[in-house]
C-alpha cells in the first residue's frame, strides 16, 4: 500500500471534475477517514460528478439515492417482503446497502427518511425487522445539498449533521477550468467511461494506516486551544464536542495519509478545523438572522488568535 494509491484516485477524478482540487482531496480523506462527507453548494456547480467520479474510480459497489419529500425510510433501508411460496419474509436490500452511497439533495427529503440514514452512517449497520445487518467495508455516505434557504428544502437536525466528517464546498471554478468545462463536457460522456484504478480492498488498506499516524503532544494540545476557545466563544451558542475533537483528530490523520506522512502537523490542524468543525458548532447569528456563514467566520476569527503549538 502505499501514497500512489490516492495518487491515482485523485487523477482519476481530475479527468472528469474540474473544480478545485482541494475538494477532491478532502473528500479522499473522508473515505480514508471512514467518514461522511456533505457537499454543501448552489446548484450546478458539480457536486454529483465529484461524488460520482469517486465511486467510479474504485472497484466497489456504488448506489444513488435522489431524496425526494415523498421518500419514505424503507426505500433507502430496504423492505421485507413476504414470499408466499416459502411463508416467509424475504429481505430486499435498499441502496444503503453499497460501498459509497451518492444520497443526492439530502435536505429535500422529510427529517423522518433523512434519521433514517443514521444508524447506518454512525454504526455502519441497518436494523430492520428485529435484525441487524452489517454493512460492507469500505462504507462511506457522500449527500449533496442545495443552500437550506432554497425552495423546498428541510434544514438538516443537527444530530444528523454531527454524522458528518466534514461538510465542504466545491464552490464555482476558475476561468480556465471553466472554458474547459464548456468545450470538453467531460461530465457527459467521459464520467461513462472513468474506469476503477484501486480495489475497494486497497481503501481499507488504507483506512487502517490512520490510527497508526503519529499524533505528537504539541499537536494534541492545539486541537484541544482550538476546541476549547469554541466553548468559551461569546458568538458562539454550542461550541465543538468531544465527538467533534476525535472527528478533527481522525481527519488529521487521514489527511497524513493522502499526503504520504506518517505524522500530524499543527498546519494540518488548521488547514481542515473549518471543514471539520463549522457545522458541529451554532453560531448566535445564524440563531438571530440564519447567516449560514456566520460559523464558519467565528471558527476562522479563532484561527487567527489561538497561537499554533511548536
Amino acid at each position: 500500500m502505499s501514497h500512489g494509491d490516492v495518487d491515482r484516485i485523485r487523477q482519476n477524478i481530475q479527468k472528469v471534475f474540474l473544480g478545485h482540487p482541494r475538494a477532491i482531496d478532502l473528500l479522499l480523506t473522508g473515505l480514508i477517514a471512514r467518514g461522511h462527507v456533505l457537499i454543501e453548494d448552489v446548484p450546478g456547480v458539480g457536486k454529483t460528478v465529484l461524488a460520482k467520479a469517486l465511486a467510479k474510480s474504485i472497484d466497489c459497489k456504488f448506489s444513488r439515492i435522489q431524496l425526494t419529500p415523498d421518500m419514505l425510510p424503507g426505500d433507502v433501508l430496504g423492505v421485507a417482503v413476504y414470499n408466499s411460496k416459502a411463508g416467509s419474509f424475504d429481505f430486499k436490500p435498499g441502496p444503503i446497502f453499497a460501498n459509497i452511497v451518492l444520497a443526492d439533495e439530502i435536505n429535500r427529503t422529510t427529517p423522518r427518511t433523512q434519521s433514517a440514514l443514521l444508524e447506518a452512517m454512525s454504526e455502519e449497520q441497518v436494523s430492520i425487522e428485529n435484525e441487524t445487518r452489517k454493512l460492507a467495508r469500505p462504507f462511506m455516505v457522500v449527500a449533496t445539498q442545495n443552500p437550506f434557504e432554497f425552495e423546498g428544502t428541510y434544514l438538516l437536525p443537527e444530530n444528523q449533521l454531527d454524522r458528518f466528517l466534514l461538510r465542504i464546498s466545491v464552490g464555482y471554478p476558475d476561468r480556465a477550468s471553466e472554458q474547459k468545462i464548456l468545450t470538453q463536457q467531460p461530465s457527459r460522456g467521459a464520467l461513462e467511461q472513468l474506469t476503477p484504478v484501486i480495489h475497494a480492498d486497497d481503501v481499507v488498506k488504507l483506512q487502517d494506516l490512520v490510527p497508526q499516524v503519529r499524533l505528537d503532544a504539541s499537536v494534541v494540545d492545539y486541537i484541544l486551544d482550538l476546541v476549547d476557545a469554541t466553548r468559551d466563544h461569546e458568538q458562539l451558542h454550542l461550541g465543538v464536542s468531544p465527538r467533534g475533537s476525535i472527528a478533527l483528530t481522525n481527519t488529521c490523520q487521514a489527511w497524513a495519509v493522502i499526503n504520504g506522512r506518517d505524522f500530524v502537523t499543527p498546519d494540518d490542524v488548521k488547514l481542515l478545523f473549518v471543514s471539520v468543525c463549522a457545522h458541529r458548532v451554532i453560531s448566535k447569528t445564524f440563531l438571530h438572522n440564519g447567516d449560514a456563514d456566520a460559523t464558519a467566520r467565528v471558527l476562522q476569527q479563532i484561527l487567527d488568535t489561538v497561537p499554533i503549538r511548536r
